[in-house]
């Protein structure tokens, strides 16, 4: 785990009966924990806008829609196949040279694509290359946390850096096409490429080298991948908290269809554009809300017994739209949607409890490759079912089934609680 630290982050010297609330304070306080915070957003930042310039150079160059959706499909495609085999470098080799080696990699890719005349088909490769190497760097992110911030803390940092992904894409939606059209794709691109410069120096000045997890012996990657799906899989307590994530795949799905759903609730007053980037800002909105009420204002020990119901709320409120309500009832529906979504810190603080430190970054890939397979196919699925029965059945549709998911996965996870309470108790006895 790496040599001891000079300063101990919030959380360390606590007894493991206790659960203290961490604030925000204390957590933004440690210097490891604010570089990778501000790493994070400067390089989402800048991806929020080459989305947008992406999109747009496309489909300037090709007047394809066919070929603007297929560009923005490979942003699913490679952290679904790569995910799962390159995500454990971040456990072969030491974390903090991983984020680096893959921000500089990136940095120079996207350089390229901002070079005006780069062929689509060259275009299409670097899209898929830069998206291959977020899979490792989010993988290393998400297993340093942990080591930076422990216990409430970790929750806490975790909710910032939600909190911070759901801030960022918002502005990036509102603003992104004014500074495309202000300053040009290109530009647009060559920005990008230094948010990743900028986000490397602020790692290696911020966060302090590590020597690698798995210590002088390197697997294999194959089999560094299927342990870990043994790992995550093997155990009842993972597999559960991993559909917990899992189930995003269908409060996700609106996202996807809102264009068509934004045309049915247009009555003149607003511009169907307006409307789709309300529907779209509506569950990040909630997001924002939901995970700072959650972990400021809720018990460690609470967040994990709520975590079942919260995650029936990410999904019942789509329910409503089966009525066919009003554009303000759908959008206050949707923000309370987000606002459930905010389970998935206590899901996250569990699955990091009970994965072993030197393999976090594996298990981690996996889930992540996971998320993005079942949006990717949330939302497939969802713009194929909105064709045929129209947007509204289709959201409520996606309601009922993940209130149901819900439900199942939240009393499995309630048993396998009490197994463990009753473990203790029965060995004390």
């Amino acid at each position: 785990m790496g040599a001891m630290r000079a300063r101990r982050p919030p959380g360390r010297h606590r007894r493991a009966g206790e659960a203290r609330q961490v604030t925000y304070r204390e957590v933004i306080a440690v210097k490891e924990f604010r570089a990778l915070w501000y790493g994070q957003g400067l390089s989402l930042l800048g991806d929020q806008l080459a989305q947008v310039a992406l999109a747009v150079l496309v489909y300037d160059r090709t007047g394809s829609p066919l070929a603007t959706a297929a560009v923005y499909a490979l942003t699913y495609l490679p952290s679904i196949v790569g995910g799962p085999l390159l995500a454990g470098l971040a456990d072969r080799f030491a974390r903090r040279g991983v984020m680096l080696a893959c921000d500089l990699l990136r940095a120079a890719l996207v350089g390229v694509m901002a070079v005006p005349g780069v062929p689509f088909w060259a275009l299409c490769a670097l899209v898929f290359l830069v998206v291959l190497l977020s899979a490792p760097f989010s993988a290393a992110r998400a297993a340093l946390l942990p080591e930076v911030l422990d216990g409430d803390a970790y929750v806490i940092g975790s909710a910032l850096q939600n909190m911070t992904n759901q801030a960022v894409q918002m502005i990036g939606f509102a603003t992104g096409g004014a500074l495309i059209a202000a300053m040009g794709p290109y530009r647009a691109l060559a920005l990008d490429a230094a948010t990743f410069l900028g986000s490397a120096l602020i790692l290696v000045s911020g966060v302090r080298r590590r020597p690698a997890s798995v210590g002088t012996s390197k697997p294999s990657m194959w089999s560094m991948t299927t342990s870990g799906a043994r790992l995550v899989f093997g155990s009842r307590k993972l597999r559960t908290l991993v559909l917990f994530a899992w189930l995003c795949g269908f409060y996700i799905l609106p996202e996807g269809i809102a264009a068509p759903y934004a045309a049915r609730l247009a009555t003149g007053d607003l511009p169907v554009p307006v409307i789709t980037g309300l529907l779209m800002a509506a569950m990040p909105a909630g997001t924002v809300v939901g995970a700072f009420l959650f972990s400021r204002f809720v018990t460690p020990q609470r967040r994990l017994r709520l975590m079942g119901w919260m995650a029936m709320l990410s999904c019942a409120p789509l329910i409503v739209t089966a009525i066919r309500p009003p554009l303000a009832v759908v959008l206050a529906a949707w923000v309370l949607s987000g606002i459930g979504g905010a389970y998935q810190l206590a899901a996250n603080a569990a699955f990091v409890q009970y994965v072993p430190a030197e393999r976090r970054a594996q298990a981690f890939g996996l889930v992540q490759s996971g998320l993005m397979a079942v949006q990717g196919i949330g939302i497939l699925v969802g713009g194929f079912a909105a064709e045929r029965l129209g947007p509204e059945p289709v959201v409520a549709l996606a309601g009922i089934a993940g209130v149901i998911s819900a439900a199942v996965l939240a009393m499995i996870w309630t048993e396998s609680r009490d197994k463990t309470a009753r473990v203790p108790a029965e060995a004390a006895a």
